[in-house]
């Protein structure tokens, strides 16, 4: 049987890390279905924030990755319409997989261009969540107006990765489109074991997402002014407003003499869970996730978090691997910041092992694959 080629459309991609989960996203859909599809990624050759041009690839031409994906890198130069329409004039595919709605080159261009093609589908990454909007609302609102009054996503399908957002999509694209529901497909996990992990003062927390406002980095810096035990919180992630940051490091000098914040600056996504597994708890604070990939890696090592309610990771504290918390409730987060510096070897040890027995169950179940394969059908 003849496997079908697929060509997804999205600002930055590996090698390129730096723009977050949306590349940890594709890179672990491909690592699942190139079993039965071939992917033929459009992206840029440079990372996001930088203009350094990948090592090891060739621009403006397609890089064989491996035997199902193969990776077209645009240089800064040669991203035009005009270039942009004769690659995909030239690219035999059965599926369009668009990343995200704003971007000019990525996804509104690319739903233009292909408005004659049977099987388009837009991957929305929550960028119609309600949360999305607390950044440029007034940019994306006038775009959305635009694109319904002039039709764009006529015959276009949406992908959502939960039940509320596939209601987000009809709430604000219109009823009318179908909507695709798959989760996020996970990194595989690989080792069927933890570490053992030993609970002690001062207890050491991990944070691993950009900085930034819809990330929650000032209100969980600011949380931790309630813990009446020694804490150590590391940063992970790259800084995007460093006005916002300011702010932040203005917060972490009125914390008091126990609580030690520290920013580590960018990690590889390679080192991540690697990285998590030195820390006890997880956590992130952010305004909503679509996914939450880091949230997941977190539990794959066994280590428990502490995150938002606006996640889809929901009831935590009852599966006994975390919380998911009123972020606007500081007293929330100040009972678990309590509960937490209180918790024995015996507890953390239980806790540990139902997080990764979490994560391992959800990566592992076939319904999942199931749910992805059938965006292209």
């Amino acid at each position: 049987m003849k496997r079908k080629k697929i060509l997804i459309t999205i600002d930055w991609f590996l090698p390129g890390t730096r723009s977050g989960g949306p590349v940890r996203s594709y890179a672990n859909m491909l690592d699942h279905l190139g079993t039965y599809y071939d992917f033929y990624v459009v992206t840029r050759d440079t990372d996001f924030l930088s203009d350094e041009v990948y090592s090891g690839i060739q621009s403006n031409a397609w890089n064989k990755i491996n035997d199902h994906t193969q990776i077209y890198y645009f240089s800064k130069n040669a991203l035009t319409k005009k270039n942009l329409k004769a690659l995909f004039d030239k690219t035999e595919f059965d599926a369009a997989y668009v990343n995200g709605i704003y971007s000019w080159y990525f996804s509104i261009l690319p739903v233009l261009l292909l408005k004659k093609h049977p099987n388009v589908i837009v991957s929305a990454r929550g960028m119609l969540n309600p949360q999305a909007f607390s950044v440029k609302p007034l940019k994306k609102k006038l775009f959305l107006t635009i694109a319904k009054l002039f039709n764009v996503y006529k015959n276009v399908k949406f992908h959502a990765t939960n039940t509320d957002e596939a209601n987000h999509i009809n709430r604000i694209i219109g009823k009318r489109f179908e909507v695709k529901i798959a989760p996020n497909l996970p990194r595989k996990i690989e080792h069927l074991n933890i570490e053992k992990r030993v609970l002690k003062s001062p207890l050491k927390l991990v944070n691993v997402a950009r900085v930034s406002i819809e990330k929650g980095t000032l209100k969980m810096i600011e949380a931790l002014k309630t813990t009446q035990t020694d804490v150590m919180l590391d940063i992970f992630g790259p800084i995007y407003d460093e006005a916002y940051w300011e702010k932040c490091q203005m917060a972490i000098a009125k914390l008091p003499n126990r609580i030690t914040v520290t920013y580590k600056g960018f990690i590889e996504s390679a080192l991540v869970l690697e990285t998590i597994k030195a820390y006890d708890f997880f956590i992130l604070l952010s305004e909503g996730e679509n996914f939450g990939h880091s949230i997941l890696e977190a539990l794959s090592v066994g280590c428990p978090v502490i995150i938002s309610e606006n996640t889809p990771w929901r009831d935590l504290e009852t599966k006994g691997i975390g919380w998911d918390l009123n972020i606007d409730d500081s007293k929330e987060t100040s009972n678990v910041f309590e509960h937490i510096s209180k918790m024995n070897q015996v507890e953390y040890n239980e806790m540990s092992k139902q997080a990764f027995i979490f994560a391992k169950r959800f990566s592992e179940d076939e319904q999942l694959l199931i749910q992805n394969k059938n965006l292209f059908l």
